[in-house]
């Protein structure tokens, strides 16, 4: 992911070497593996740290956690054991919006990354679809979250993209300081369908990501693919989150005419006679 920013600086005809990059992973060979491809690429100021996120972040600044431009990561989906016991009293400030259930980490992923953000900072962040609609601690942490206004967009991709989870996914896009034009609203992406169908993976290609990218930078009702909401509906919706609650799909009935199904209908007909008569004549044979 870290690589993706420094490939879209080059695509763009930008200086990579302003970035500086930040990353923590819990496994070991993982971190190993971005350190090294930090080197390969030639990137120098970027910092790497292996630790248990949740429980051990390892970014500080004197008067708490560090703080970033973006905030970007794809954590491991409802993770079970993630720390819940010290999550009411953390000592990093990160319980901004209420403790996530025990066996269920994704909204502590949240709130670690909307903590980590600087005072115009954005993130996104990609989590299972079950994390837009569960009720319970997850509703209460979703609500403080529409209500302190710092979700943008919610964007549903396709099913099967990232290996070994064959599940839909969903990408929440936050913002500290929404354009006046995008404050009070949320806008919900239905892009399930910008995927190349894998025999084993499905993939999302630049052509897609360029679809979607331009859907959410339109920031404009499109019927049965974007829908922006204003959070008096979705307050209504008891700050269910859930995408088909507000984009419904269009789907194209090809009906035909009435005499193209008469001519059908009485095709069949005559077949099915057709039919009738072969089967009486083979019946008469084996019965001779």
């Amino acid at each position: 992911m870290l690589l993706e920013c420094v490939d879209h600086l080059k695509d763009n005809k930008e200086d990579y070497r302003t970035l500086k990059l930040f990353g923590q992973e819990k496994n070991l060979t993982s971190s190993s593996i971005a350190r090294m491809n930090m080197f390969l690429h030639g990137i120098e100021d970027f910092e790497i740290l292996r630790g248990d996120t949740l429980r051990h972040p390892g970014f500080f600044e004197a008067d708490g956690l560090k703080t970033f431009d973006c905030v970007i990561a794809n954590p491991p989906f409802s993770l079970k054991d993630w720390g819940a016991d010290t999550w009411a009293n953390d000592p990093y400030g990160r319980n901004i919006a209420g403790v996530p259930p025990k066996g269920n980490g994704d909204m502590a992923w949240v709130q670690h990354m909307v903590k980590s953000m600087n005072s115009t900072g954005r993130m996104t962040v990609v989590l299972p679809h079950g994390a837009l609609f569960r009720p319970s601690a997850e509703a209460k942490i979703r609500q403080k979250l529409i209500e302190d206004d710092l979700i943008e967009a919610i964007i549903g991709i396709g099913p099967n993209i990232f290996y070994g989870s064959p599940l839909s996914t969903s990408i929440l896009v936050f913002q500290q300081n929404k354009p006046i034009e995008r404050k009070n609203k949320i806008m919900f992406i239905d892009a399930a369908d910008q995927i190349r169908v894998g025999r084993a993976q499905n993939y999302l290609e630049q052509h897609h990501v360029k679809k979607i990218f331009e859907w959410y930078q339109s920031f404009k009702d499109i019927e049965g693919i974007t829908k922006v909401v204003d959070f008096q509906e979705i307050k209504e919706n008891e700050y269910n989150l859930n995408i088909p609650l507000y984009i419904e799909k269009v789907i194209e009935e090809k009906l035909i005419s009435v005499e193209v199904a008469q001519s059908e209908l009485k095709s069949s007909w005559d077949d099915s006679l057709e039919a009738e008569k072969q089967v009486k004549a083979l019946m008469e044979r084996f019965t001779q």
